[in-house]
């Protein structure tokens, strides 16, 4: 096949319905954006449509970009991809880019389960109780992470040094990571691309992309996940990503 006829089978796939040839006002982006994403890009490397519909909505949530959102939840759901991953893979990118526009993100997804006739709420996933969220974020955190977190920031003064380490921990990893519906791995290359996506957080793209070669993505996989994130989030931060990262991943 021809990049036209995989453009044409993979919006199908994910769509269920037919690319542009010469509708709208637009026409000519159209066809360059539906055969670069749909023919060229969704056909390199491993992850399947699950997977790569997921970093699609990742992306798209940090960049706010909210009718491409509710297509892509959309997209999500006709590929197989469960309500319940959909949701954890919104709500994880609020440590990274703040509550509003986590907010908006979710506001958007609710709008397109509702389209889909899912009911909402979905069901409840958290897993920690106020008495056990430090304990259960360290958990996660220790044994990819160590103490680096607390140990960059004794220079904080007064109840800062304590308070800013906990926050990570507490917020970041038992919060959501250890939220029910979405697996480690997962969350792991989730986040390298939230990161790649925000641009000018390369010290926690590197970072991160040790990390989720340690709970089991291949560097494969994180390069394919930075590689499809690209034309949602443009060139620059895929060549920062794999930048900062080439000691990892060569």
């Amino acid at each position: 096949m021809d990049r036209i006829e995989r453009c044409e089978e993979k919006f199908g796939e994910l769509f269920g319905g037919k690319p542009t040839t010469t509708e709208g006002n637009d026409p000519e982006f159209m066809r360059i954006l539906q055969r670069f994403i749909f023919g060229e890009v969704c056909y390199v490397g491993s992850l399947d449509n699950r997977m790569r519909e997921l970093i699609t909505v990742t992306v798209l949530t940090v960049n706010q970009t909210l009718p491409q959102l509710k297509a892509h939840t959309a997209a999500c759901l006709h590929v197989g991809v469960s309500p319940a991953e959909i949701r954890e893979a919104v709500y994880q990118c609020a440590p990274f880019i703040g509550f509003p526009k986590a907010l908006n993100a979710i506001a958007a997804m609710d709008e397109a389960f509702e389209q889909n006739g899912i009911s909402l709420p979905l069901e409840s996933a958290e897993t920690v109780t106020e008495d056990n969220r430090y304990e259960a974020g360290l958990a996660l955190q220790a044994p990819v992470y160590g103490n680096e977190i607390k140990d960059r920031y004794t220079w904080l003064p007064g109840e800062f040094a304590e308070a800013v380490p906990r926050y990570l921990t507490e917020l970041g990893f038992a919060d959501f990571m250890t939220r029910k519906g979405m697996d480690g791995k997962t969350r792991e290359l989730l986040t390298v691309v939230i990161l790649a996506a925000m641009g000018g957080a390369e010290v926690q793209v590197r970072s991160h992309v040790e990390g989720a070669l340690k709970v089991g993505n291949t560097k494969e996989e994180i390069v394919c996940a930075l590689v499809h994130a690209m034309p949602y989030m443009g060139v620059p931060r895929l060549f920062n990503a794999l930048n900062c990262s080439k000691e990892l991943l060569s």
